[in-house]
């Protein structure tokens, strides 16, 4: 059994640093700048933002489905051409984290889930996949709840 994890696609968010904060905010999103390192997860480059660099905090829906799991939450991405793969390990900003990994079938309905602690999603994910009725699963950062990544069987 083997995973795939891919950064959010950039086409999506790099037109967000050209608009002016009241742009912006009409869209519910603001321009923040990391102050410390860790700490500015972003779900394009799936690693911690450097401290000083600009980032944009939105309002995403990461699991967008016809069902009651249907889920948004905020998130940080940074100014990126480019969404990494990882194949059978998991990204820089999963590794340092506790997460919930939560399990859904193809049809977007919850199966299982699990907490993974720092190290230890790599793991979780296995285990999680070893049973077929799980489609893929969703990362999330344990403490604050919001989405890191989608994990697919590869």
């Amino acid at each position: 059994m083997t995973y795939r994890i891919a950064g959010l696609s950039p086409a999506e968010f790099l037109p967000l640093f050209a608009l002016s904060d009241a742009e912006l905010a009409e869209r519910h999103a603001v321009r923040v700048t990391a102050s410390r390192h860790p700490g500015y997860p972003c779900r394009v480059t799936l690693e911690d933002a450097p401290a000083g660099e600009e980032l944009i905090l939105l309002h995403h829906v990461s699991h967008e489905v016809a069902t009651p799991y249907r889920s948004a939450y905020a998130i940080y991405v940074r100014r990126s051409d480019r969404a990494p793969e990882f194949r059978d390990a998991v990204p820089p900003v999963m590794q340092a984290r506790s997460l919930g990994l939560r399990a859904f079938d193809d049809q977007g309905m919850l199966r299982g889930a699990r907490l993974a602690a720092p190290g230890e999603a790599d793991a979780g994910i296995r285990d999680l996949f070893g049973d077929p009725e799980i489609a893929y699963i969703h990362a999330h950062n344990a403490a604050h709840g919001c989405f890191v990544a989608r994990v697919d069987r590869a």
